[in-house]
């Protein structure tokens, strides 16, 4: 049984540790003309990452070149054969959630960017958790397009959490984000978002 780990890196390991995941052979860095690229993301298994995909964790060894199928690092870049790159997650139907709420708003512009409705409902708090649990990505980074989730009273969210849709990523790696019901406004307002505790990013 496949039971493959990605590596997380802390401060602290003694160099023996450290040895062992510099032995371990990375993916290639680049992709093939008509491969998709996947960035590994904290708690990513090949296996995981295969099921996305419509693959199979071996196929994925052996076209990356992976030496040892346990590991894969944070950030490194999983190429998949074109053939395979529909991503398989559940999605919704349409938007159920209440017109002028962040959720409206973060379901509706997310469609409009990128084809899905969410498949879940809830508070803007629980829409990390529902998205690993529906098998969306959760990642630290940003990307443009991909929901971001404030937690509770992070970054002047209220204690229901928050969700927007990021708009345009900064060069000091701050976002824009869209959202609607920022500061009890119904209107669409762009307001301006640091990755850190508290913050993830939701995409399928």
């Amino acid at each position: 049984m496949m039971l493959a780990m990605a590596v997380l890196f802390f401060g602290g390991l003694g160099s023996s540790m450290l040895g062992v995941f510099a032995q371990s052979a990375f993916a290639q860095s680049a992709c093939s003309s008509g491969d998709t690229a996947y960035t590994v993301v904290s708690g990513d298994t090949l296996s995981t990452i295969a099921n996305r995909y419509h693959t199979s964790w071996q196929s994925l060894a052996q076209h990356n070149q992976i030496a040892n199928a346990n590991i894969i690092h944070i950030d490194e870049s999983i190429c998949i054969q074109g053939g395979n790159a529909h991503v398989n997650v559940a999605t919704g139907r349409g938007n159920a959630y209440p017109y002028g709420q962040c959720t409206w708003w973060a379901d509706q512009r997310f469609h409009t960017l990128n084809g899905a409705y969410v498949p879940w409902s809830g508070d803007a708090w629980q829409w990390t958790a529902r998205a690993r649990a529906y098998r969306w990505r959760v990642s630290s980074r940003p990307s443009v397009g991909a929901i971001v989730n404030l937690q509770p009273y992070v970054q002047g969210a209220y204690g229901l959490g928050h969700v927007a849709v990021v708009e345009k990523i900064l060069k000091n790696g701050h976002v824009i984000a869209s959202n609607m019901n920022w500061g009890g406004s119904s209107r669409v307002v762009d307001v301006e978002f640091a990755p850190g505790a508290g913050v993830t990013f939701i995409t399928r």
